[in-house]
């Protein structure tokens, strides 16, 4: 057995890691009898003859002070054992106790700060409920901090393996009324998510103000590190086959159980030492096909504490739309080219201005054709023409042609392999190590193959006529467009793929979601409907009357004129500034701003009195109203604000800064059938945002 001296000196020859050091520290002080006080001599006496590092010598102390308060200590009287609460420590001349980052703070504070104040911020050398010991911090990410700590329960059992992951939610968080909701609702979610490609979430809780979430602890480096490697350079398909592999493992999962990851990128993606493949943090995670009982939409969302990464949100989740799985696909899609090109496929430009500039990513070198078609699709700016799901994506990527993939599952034929040593060669160039440390891993079992002993008696059996499979009926557009165009009062524009039918629009509030979805679900091979469809009141239908033939192209188009309010808001309160960012089309062009307020008016915003000039160049983005020009007011309600754009002046003739929504209406309707006969119906492009005002509380 090791002494607790020899594993000092073991670790000062450089005989193991730190994990495995702290191990046989711990073994040590679980079966050494050697009183407290002795073993901070031999640690002082260690210590002075060759120094350690300061957080090793701080994490070996605290190990120390715990056996102290653990021990029984003897009653001089009566020679019994009694317990203490805690017995001080007598430090060796010349070693003052070491201070960590929270005893310094409380020292700037003075004594007489509030135990509350003190307990806001706690870091490396601090305990959560006496429990869990902060040893190392080891990331920050959107919603938290994440920390190895040493579970001292876990000690006192003699646990070989005593650290968890702890994720300190950070302060901004902290301050959300909602933000214990966030982590338990994120430790629930996780516990749901039991898959060897997904880390195993324990549980959560609170220390005062802390909000915390305990996972298991890995050993290896966030993907992100090796991504970022300014020696990186993309790696082989085969090599990297298993980390997108691991990946797509895990999102399928996920997206089976009705999860949807909303910010997947590759500082959550883990590759272990053992070249184990681990997505984290399902944070800000949004439940998908929820049944209607467990529906958490108007308790809490995740998604409104806004932590998502730019270079990896799709489209739809930078416009806030309701989450669906290709938004992970879309992430996929960019973690995957990184893996294979050492590059981001946009330049980590945001997608919705990589999709306004036009960006078209370079096929990577040595891939194939196939392959080539399949990540092109996983990067679709549209949520319409991406990969539908993961499972699709991976066998489409796949280099196997599908009768080797069938050999594969019966045993024989090309399989992917790729050995830890080859994997980590590849990580490492990444730069060592970075959390956690992997429990064992419960593999998969494969199912043992049943044998069939054939009967040595002759039965005769009537010949069996195979039942003819009623067959599927096609879901086309043909079926679905009748459907939509006879809905009254709406603008949508829908995509299908398999048996599922997306609608994105507006339809009336009187009209309803239900009888939208109840007409869709009779067309003939629809399975599922997803809806990105915003509800407007009636009083919108004449708005939508004149502008939905434009704006449903606009969107079929791919979305080439876009407009929305700074943030993606849609909520404004009295006095919030109103700021509008939009794009123009690939065309020089002339735009037009409305604002269709509740009181019957149509405000126009651009070009008015104080701004004539209102033509743009091709791929033109802009920003309205950033100097304070329109302040939210009274009407408070729903209100519409819609960009046109035309090919030429909208009209020869100023018109007023403000007029009647209905004579304004009745006079764009035959402006714009004028402009799309002489120039084109793709030359007008429409768009539309909603927005809900409210009074200041």
């Amino acid at each position: 057995m090791t002494s607790f001296a020899q594993a000092i000196r073991t670790y000062r020859g450089d005989g193991g890691s730190r994990d495995q050091f702290f191990a046989s520290v711990d073994g040590a002080l679980a079966t050494e009898l050697t009183p407290a006080k002795q073993l901070m001599e031999i640690l002082d006496a260690e210590h002075a003859s060759k120094p350690l590092p300061p957080d090793i010598y701080a994490a070996i102390r605290r190990r120390i002070e715990h056996v102290v308060r653990a021990e029984p200590e003897a009653d001089p009287s009566t020679g019994f054992a009694i317990v203490r609460d805690e017995t001080r420590l007598q430090t060796s001349p010349g070693f003052a106790p070491v201070q960590t980052p929270r005893s310094a703070a409380s020292q700037a504070m003075g004594a007489s700060a509030p135990a509350t104040e003190r307990d806001q911020v706690k870091g490396v050398g601090d305990t959560l409920n006496n429990r869990f010991v902060l040893e190392e911090c080891l990331g920050i990410g959107g919603m938290g901090t994440v920390y190895k700590a040493l579970d001292l329960r876990k000690l006192e059992a003699s646990d070989r393996r005593p650290y968890v992951a702890i994720k300190v939610l950070n302060l901004q968080f902290r301050g959300n009324p909602k933000s214990l909701i966030a982590l338990q609702r994120e430790a629930r979610k996780a516990q749901q998510l039991a898959h060897r490609n997904i880390v195993t979430v324990y549980d959560f809780d609170r220390d005062g103000s802390i909000v915390y979430l305990t996972m298991e602890y890995l050993s290896g480096q966030p993907l992100s590190r090796m991504l970022r490697n300014p020696n990186f350079k993309g790696l082989p398909f085969s090599e990297a086959w298993p980390i997108f592999k691991g990946m797509a493992n895990a999102l399928a999962y996920a997206h089976e159980r009705g999860f949807v990851h909303c910010d997947f990128k590759p500082a959550n993606v883990f590759v272990t030492d053992t070249a184990e493949v681990k997505v984290i943090d399902f944070g800000i995670a949004r439940v998908i096909q929820r049944p209607e009982e467990e529906s958490e939409a108007t308790v809490f969302d995740p998604g409104s504490l806004g932590a998502l990464t730019p270079a990896y949100a799709s489209p739809e989740m930078l416009e806030h739309r309701e989450p669906d799985p290709r938004d992970d696909i879309y992430a996929l899609g960019c973690i995957t080219y990184e893996l294979l090109t050492g590059k981001h496929p946009f330049d980590r430009v945001p997608a919705l201005q990589a999709r306004s500039a036009n960006m078209k990513p370079q096929r990577p070198e040595h891939l194939g054709n196939k392959q080539w078609k399949a990540l092109k699709a996983a990067l679709s700016f549209e949520r319409e023409t991406r990969t539908p799901s993961v499972t699709q994506f991976v066998e489409e990527i796949s280099d196997e042609p599908t009768t080797a993939r069938a050999k594969n599952k019966q045993g024989g034929g090309k399989k992917y392999a790729i050995g830890a040593g080859a994997l980590l060669a590849a990580l490492i160039a990444g730069a060592g190590y970075y959390f956690y440390d992997q429990h064992d891993q419960q593999k998969n079992e494969e199912a043992p193959a049943r044998v069939e002993q054939a009967s040595s008696v002759a039965v005769a059996v009537a010949p069996v006529i195979p039942a003819v499979p009623t067959p599927t009926p096609t879901l086309n557009m043909a079926a679905v467009t009748p459907v939509l165009a006879s809905v009254p009062c709406s603008a949508l524009v829908a995509s299908v793929h398999d048996q599922t039918v997306d609608v994105q629009g507006f339809v009336s509030e009187q009209y309803g979601m239900a009888r939208l979805k109840d007409a869709l679900s009779r067309v003939p091979g629809v399975k599922t409907t997803n809806f990105g469809v915003t509800p407007v009141a009636q009083d919108k239908c004449d708005l939508l009357k004149v502008f939905a033939p434009y704006w449903t192209a606009n969107r079929a188009a791919g979305h080439p004129a876009s407009l929305h309010t700074r943030n993606n808001q849609t909520h404004l309160t009295e006095g919030d500034p109103l700021i509008i960012n939009l794009m123009t089309p690939a065309f020089d062009s002339y735009v037009n701003v409305d604002y269709f307020t509740l009181d019957g008016s149509a405000v126009h915003l651009l070009p008015n009195a104080h701004s004539r000039d209102n033509q743009a160049p091709p791929n033109y983005t802009a920003t309205l109203g950033s100097g304070g020009d329109w302040i939210v007011g009274k009407p408070f309600g729903s209100e519409m604000i819609v960009l046109t754009v035309t090919p030429a002046p909208l009209f020869d003739t100023p018109r007023p800064d403000s007029e009647s929504k209905a004579e304004y209406l009745r006079a764009l309707d035959k402006r714009l059938a004028a402009l799309a006969s002489k120039y084109g119906r793709e030359r007008v492009a429409v768009d539309i945002y909603q927005i809900t005002t409210q009074a200041k509380k």
